[in-house]
């Protein structure tokens, strides 16, 4: 949500008229009218300068102001971002007992929806990211959007949530998206960056384990009991949008679906209550744990598009994030 306050000059017939509407004394009163607008609105001096400047009082800068608005020959709008849905947002920051949500209009193109959520959602980062925080970005279509899309962050350490996927589970290199999200973003930053060069997911528990003791590793580990705030992305449970799922035999995936499991965040399973579901898989993930993002001051979910709304819903009953950055069809979705 933006205010923008405009100046504009017009043409001789309506600068004209405007004059006549307003009475000015003539050309040199209509001059210094303008150039105080200017000098207040665009330049951003104050009114205490704008007097210094041109040997009068603040009240008389106070009124050639009033005069500029009423003149027309300032106008002032406050627009929103066409692609924000103010009131869509605030019903479902409501519905939820969200700290906040923001709803982007979203596409027909899944694509594109991702792009424009991503977008926002770096927006969003930019805005409250404070200097000192320890800013953690989990792996997923959406939240690697968020850094491509990331165009400056104050001073803040960036944490990667968790180890990388493998491409032949989503066709693509995601992989090197969650680390360059990483990267991006302590570039941007001028932070420290801890990303994790391991898979999500290990064979067996004995791996994982010898991984976690991995020095480079161990750093990132670490600072997930210090993170501020965190982006994550949410999955459903089947194998377009789950990081999980794709990777697990077909025995383990049954016996997790028969289990109830509707949901998942970094690798963290939860059912339609928004319960976790914990199992064998837990030891084998390098990745953030529920009860460590539950911790996290401020966790941001980024997650829309086709099929989400199921797994949304699932995250949202979970109480572990505080705002959600979703698209207009699925905000509706989930208030239906």
């Amino acid at each position: 949500m933006s205010e923008v306050a405009r100046t504009e000059r017009h043409g001789s017939a309506d600068a004209a008229a405007q004059q006549e509407k307003t009475q000015f004394k003539g050309p040199a009163e209509l001059v210094l009218v303008s150039t105080v607008a200017r000098r207040f609105y665009l330049d951003g001096r104050s009114k205490v300068e704008i007097a210094e400047e041109f040997g009068v009082s603040r009240f008389k800068v106070a009124r050639a102001l009033e005069a500029a608005r009423e003149s027309g020959i300032v106008r002032i709008s406050i627009r929103v971002p066409a692609r924000i849905d103010p009131d869509l947002s605030d019903r479902l920051r409501a519905g939820f007992g969200l700290q906040r949500a923001i709803v982007v209009d979203g596409s027909e193109d899944p694509a594109e929806t991702h792009r424009q959520l991503g977008s926002v959602a770096a927006d969003l980062l930019a805005e409250i990211v404070e200097d000192g925080d320890v800013l953690g970005l989990a792996w997923g279509r959406t939240v690697n959007a968020v850094g491509a899309e990331l165009t400056r962050l104050p001073r803040c350490t960036t944490v990667q949530l968790g180890g990388v996927v493998s491409h032949r589970t989503f066709g693509e290199d995601p992989s090197e998206g969650s680390v360059e999200s990483v990267r991006r973003a302590a570039q941007l930053s001028g932070g420290p960056a801890y990303p994790v060069y391991a898979p999500l997911i290990l064979p067996d528990a004995t791996t994982a384990r010898a991984l976690r003791r991995d020095p480079g590793i161990a750093g990132a580990l670490e600072h997930y009991d210090r993170l501020t705030k965190a982006v994550v992305s949410i999955g459903g449970w089947d194998e377009q949008s789950s990081t999980v799922y794709a990777c697990l035999d077909p025995r383990t995936r049954g016996e997790l679906t028969r289990r109830g499991v509707r949901a998942e965040i970094s690798a963290q399973l939860f059912d339609s209550a928004g319960t976790r579901v914990h199992s064998e898989l837990d030891e084998r993930v390098l990745a953030i744990t529920d009860a460590q993002l539950a911790g996290v001051p401020e966790v941001i979910a980024v997650a829309g598009g086709p099929g989400k709304t199921e797994a949304i819903g699932v995250v949202l009953r979970s109480g572990l994030i505080s705002t959600l950055v979703t698209d207009a069809a699925t905000a509706r979705d989930l208030l239906a």
